[in-house]
């Protein structure tokens, strides 16, 4: 029998933190709220938060090691506590949590697959950064020989507990913001199948980014790098699937 949890990790993010729980909490799964070395200000309203509800279990990191490292985190307490799958969201409240039902229906139907957002974009979207993201979508196409994974970006996505941590004991991820593209190029090479879910989302004004410009694009540009030359010797694996798929 599959058993569905929820990771969430935060840092500094407590602006929407008590909104999204709240919405959660219709679905009665069991939270992991990672705190990921919050300041001390935001680090007291997390925990002032987590305490309303009743299936949050909050952690902390004493130190900000990213939000890669939070989810790993989360990913462990939910093997060790026996959960299946697990369901990451973004602390911010840019995901639609109405659309849990949907991942969760699409898991059932296929447990061994990851259920991945693709986000749909309202008016509050940044067109700059909704344009750049098409840099890392080519190169992920490229590093998969194939459109199976249409966003390797959306922090929104519904992963096989096992799976996720065979491939970390593998090949442990980035931490920071090249966590969720790396983990999903990594997990497809694998022969996880990927799932694509149409879901909505917005950005909020008063919830500052947490995205590090020259720190992160350094780090997404070395992790392109790396699964490039990754993807150079995986060629034979990747014609044979590509060749068996057209069949």
């Amino acid at each position: 029998m599959n058993r569905y949890c929820l990771i969430i990790p935060v840092y500094n993010h407590h602006h929407k933190l008590q909104d999204l729980l709240t919405a959660l909490s219709e679905y009665q799964q069991t939270i992991f709220l990672i705190d990921d070395g919050s300041d001390q200000t935001s680090a007291n309203k997390i925990r002032e938060i987590a305490h309303l509800f009743e299936r949050v279990q909050l952690h902390r990191h004493d130190d900000n090691q990213g939000k890669g490292a939070a989810v790993m985190t989360g990913m462990q307490l939910a093997q060790r506590q026996g959960f299946s799958h697990a369901i990451q969201i973004d602390a911010d409240f840019q995901h639609n949590p109405a659309d849990i039902p949907q991942f969760i229906s699409q898991s059932e139907h296929k447990p061994e697959a990851l259920i991945c957002g693709i986000p749909v974009y309202d008016e509050t979207v940044n067109k700059l950064r909704f344009y750049a993201r098409y840099l890392t979508h080519v190169w992920v196409w490229v590093h998969t020989w194939s459109l199976d994974i249409k966003d390797s970006m959306c922090g929104y996505r519904l992963y096989p507990v096992v799976d996720f941590m065979a491939q970390v004991k593998r090949k442990k991820p980035g931490q920071y913001m090249n966590f969720d593209t790396e983990i999903i190029v990594r997990l497809h090479w694998q022969g996880v199948e990927i799932i694509n879910v149409p879901t909505h989302v917005r950005y909020h004004d008063d919830v500052p980014s947490n995205f590090r410009p020259l720190a992160d694009n350094w780090a997404i540009t070395k992790m392109h790098t790396v699964l490039f030359f990754g993807m150079i010797i995986r060629i034979p694996k990747l014609l044979k699937r590509t060749f068996t798929k057209e069949r």
